[in-house]
């Protein structure tokens, strides 16, 4: 018997170091990270999720209506409470699948409220821009950060995954809408009685853009919600095409009759004197009405990317009280670095302020103003020291795609790549307006690396020759 139980326990005993020896071998071929999130599922990590409900209601352009917003990252709710909801876009709402979306955080009267979502400073206005013609995903979190990164506030960002009334949608990025706030735009509250002579200087934001979305949804150029330039593209007083300017804040039904009258005239004065002969002088040419080096970030952001709507659509500016027109926020580059088919979008080698060259048809064209200003040398020789500055530091080749790396990474991470192109399978199908069409994703920021390798060797040689 005692010979019995001494054979049977070195039995188990080998068949348990056997097992143990198979066990580490198996492993071998694994990853510390990966024996570290089977271990403990927490550490499996996943984008953001949100979570939408709209109890059955069809969401609107507009109106907004109402819903529940659920916030979870790797099971703990974050977030759980009322919004309102509603489609943005233009051009992306009406031939993308994937739709964009526009969200106030509301209480449970239907009040908005400011809350802290993803992370970002508080506020009560989002957007939820689900990326689908870009299919990197990453165009928008890229030129949003590099605009931070110079010192010129954009819409902070965060991706996250989002289930609509149960139907998962995949990979969207969560962004601030532009508006007056002292974490946004930090500009003055222009209140409707302020029209005194200090007051109604600011503080005003103003765009050139459609007419579709958001507030100004109206469909044609009405007063009520816009005016217009004096001036053609071209700086002549051609009565057939304009250059218009849209109320953004405040906004088409706030605005005063008098806070018009004046944004509408500073305006007049900035082009007048843009175009006057002594409009290079520091004290009583254009330099006394903006910015400069806001317009020059402007324009370095802009030609960096090559964005298609850079002057003519999507351009924000704004004007605090007592201040000087500053452009941005910078806004919409789903189309940017080299993402489109038209107008010589594309390319590489060219200068996107002169799109008016390569389209001279299309409805929306660049003001004049950018020709202008590369016509004053101290405005040329501020553009060429600091992009010079800039090249050596914030927008130099490490940090650009040191980004795109970072931002690669993280969504390669969470799987919300495959889980997004599972989704909506685009990739190796032409979505408008591409230029390339890439079969894998991998391809599609391949692409992205180089047009941009190409256009900054371009910048570098092209900036100190104008």
């Amino acid at each position: 018997m005692k010979y019995f139980m001494t054979h049977y326990l070195n039995k188990v005993v080998y068949q348990l170091y056997i097992l143990s020896f198979f066990i580490v071998f198996i492993s071998c071929d694994k990853t510390d990270s990966q024996l570290l999130h089977e271990e403990d599922p927490q550490l499996n990590p996943t984008l953001l999720q949100f979570i939408i409900d709209t109890d059955g209601k069809e969401i609107l352009d507009e109106p907004k209506i109402p819903a529940t917003l659920v916030i979870r990252d790797s099971g703990d709710t974050l977030y759980n409470g009322y919004i309102g909801i509603e489609y943005r876009g233009s051009t992306s709402q009406i031939i993308f699948d994937k739709k964009q979306f526009g969200v106030e955080t509301w209480d449970e009267k239907g009040n908005d409220i400011d809350v802290s979502l993803g992370g970002l400073p508080p506020e009560e206005d989002w957007i939820l821009q689900g990326p689908y013609s870009d299919k990197t995903l990453i165009r928008n979190a890229l030129i949003y950060h590099l605009s931070n990164s110079i010192g010129q506030y954009a819409t902070r960002t965060q991706f996250f995954e989002l289930t609509l009334n149960s139907d998962f949608l995949g990979t969207y990025l969560l962004m601030e809408k532009i508006k007056r706030d002292k974490n946004r735009v930090d500009i003055k509250k222009l209140k409707p009685n302020d029209n005194q002579s200090g007051e109604i200087t600011g503080g005003y934001i103003i765009k050139i853009d459609k007419t579709t979305g958001e507030s100004t949804n109206h469909g044609n150029y009405s007063e009520k919600i816009s005016f217009a330039s004096q001036y053609d593209p071209y700086g002549d007083k051609d009565k057939d095409k304009k250059i218009y300017f849209l109320y953004d804040t405040p906004d088409p039904d706030d605005i005063s009759p008098q806070q018009k009258s004046y944004i509408q005239s500073y305006i007049d004065a900035f082009e007048n004197t843009l175009l006057s002969e002594n409009f290079t002088d520091p004290d009583v040419g254009y330099r006394k009405y903006i910015d400069e080096d806001s317009f020059v970030d402007f324009f370095i952001l802009n030609e960096l990317s090559h964005n298609p709507d850079a002057y003519r659509l999507s351009t924000f500016m704004h004007k605090d009280r007592g201040g000087k027109l500053k452009m941005g926020p910078i806004w919409d580059f789903n189309i940017a670095f080299g993402n489109v088919n038209y107008c010589r979008g594309n390319d590489v080698d060219n200068w996107i302020y002169k799109y008016n060259e390569y389209c001279p048809n299309d409805f929306w064209l660049v003001p004049f103003w950018w020709e202008r200003l590369l016509e004053d040398p101290y405005f040329i020789n501020k553009l060429k020291s600091r992009w010079s500055e800039l090249r050596a530091n914030q927008l130099s080749d490490k940090e650009i795609f040191g980004k795109i790396d970072f931002l690669v990474s993280e969504l390669e991470s969470t799987g919300a790549i495959k889980k997004n192109f599972e989704r909506w399978p685009v990739l190796g199908q032409w979505i408008w307006p591409n230029a390339f069409v890439g079969t894998t994703y991998e391809s599609e920021v391949e692409y992205l690396r180089t047009w941009l390798t190409q256009r900054l060797t371009w910048l570098d040689s092209n900036i100190p020759m104008l």
